[in-house]
């Protein structure tokens, strides 16, 4: 089987053009994948000439049921070359990005395409341009009915999964839920039994208080909303452990320790994640019938327009998309993890 992947403009103003067209310049990538980038052709287009980058583009207004060695393009005309201000936030780019993922989502709900791969945006120019997500994992959510969705990291070494994703840190301790930690493990736990192939996957879930709260000492959530979840959890037969001093243990992280690490807010397991990744970790969106992954990283406002973006992540979150997809093809396995309501938490 040979993967076809959608690929999102992601913010013109940022990287995202020109990380994809990096990317794709990999002759290799080509050979394994069949692409539709998403957006703009002009935009695309403009890219390509202004850097010389060696790819062949083709404007389409649907997806070619054969693929030719110019990469399709299917144009969104929500936005033209002249539109490109780089480096600067701006509501039309945000609402190229936006129509972007929209088409891409639809594609891969309709098995017209495999997976979807997102060029990093703007959170300000998309909700600028009238899109209310906080960002792109939970527009896919709503994108896709509402499902359950779980904003993963992954790099060579170690997988991350976000009980809480972009909230104030205020806001974390409030939202936090024995059923919030107890539904996104069960979703990680899911995703790597299918979409990575582990048959037993170990997991260990961080503790939200320095210390683990040191026995109610430092706050109360570890002991009245994490460990009850661990309990539950292993309740279910999976193999979880925790919850865990977060400081501790990544001090005591080597590769590949656990097949994943629940995180209860964003910075605290992102932070050990992008420093160990080094420019190659991957944004995947667990839970959802389509398949979505994204560089790990932003646009990048501060160097766009320079051609030294390194599209080491976005050749990773390819690769990643094609291997889900081909999974799951081989497995025709897309169902929803099931729980046991009775051994649960209600």
């Amino acid at each position: 089987m040979i993967p076809r992947i959608a690929i999102t403009i992601g913010d013109f103003n940022g990287v995202g053009p020109e990380i994809t067209l990096k990317a794709l310049s990999r002759r290799s990538l080509l050979q394994h994948h069949h692409f539709i980038l998403i957006g703009p052709f002009d935009i695309f287009q403009f890219f390509r000439k202004k850097f010389r980058y060696p790819v062949s583009l083709e404007k389409v207004t649907e997806v070619p049921k054969k693929y030719r060695r110019a990469i399709p393009v299917l144009d969104i005309p929500t936005a033209t070359a002249g539109d490109i201000s780089i480096g600067r936030l701006s509501s039309t780019a945000g609402l190229c990005a936006g129509r972007a993922i929209e088409y891409a989502a639809n594609l891969c709900r309709t098995n017209v395409v495999d997976a979807m791969v997102t060029a990093p945006i703007s959170k300000e120019a998309l909700n600028a341009a009238g899109f209310g997500y906080p960002g792109q994992t939970e527009m896919l959510s709503a994108l896709s009915g509402n499902q359950k969705v779980v904003m993963m990291l992954i790099s060579q070494t170690m997988r991350v999964g976000l009980v809480t994703i972009h909230l104030p840190l205020r806001d974390v301790s409030s939202t936090l839920s024995i059923e919030k930690i107890f539904e996104t493990t069960v979703i990680v736990d899911f995703t790597l039994r299918h979409d990575f192939s582990i048959r037993t996957p170990s997991i260990a879930l961080l503790a939200l208080n320095p210390h683990a709260s040191e026995e109610g000492l430092i706050g109360n959530e570890d002991l009245t909303i994490v460990k009850p979840a661990v309990e539950f959890l292993r309740l279910q037969n999976l193999k979880v452990s925790g919850p865990f001093p977060a400081d501790g243990f990544f001090s005591q992280w080597f590769p590949n320790r656990y097949d994943a690490v629940i995180a209860m807010y964003h910075d605290q397991g992102l932070i050990p994640l992008k420093m160990t990744a080094r420019n190659s970790g991957v944004n995947f969106s667990a839970g959802l019938q389509i398949i979505r992954t994204s560089p790990d990283h932003g646009t990048a406002f501060e160097i766009a327009g320079k051609n030294i973006a390194n599209p080491n992540s976005m050749v990773e979150a390819i690769v990643m998309a094609g291997h889900i997809a081909c999974r799951r093809k081989l497995h025709s396995s897309r169902n929803r993890p099931t729980i046991d309501k009775s051994k649960a938490y209600i």
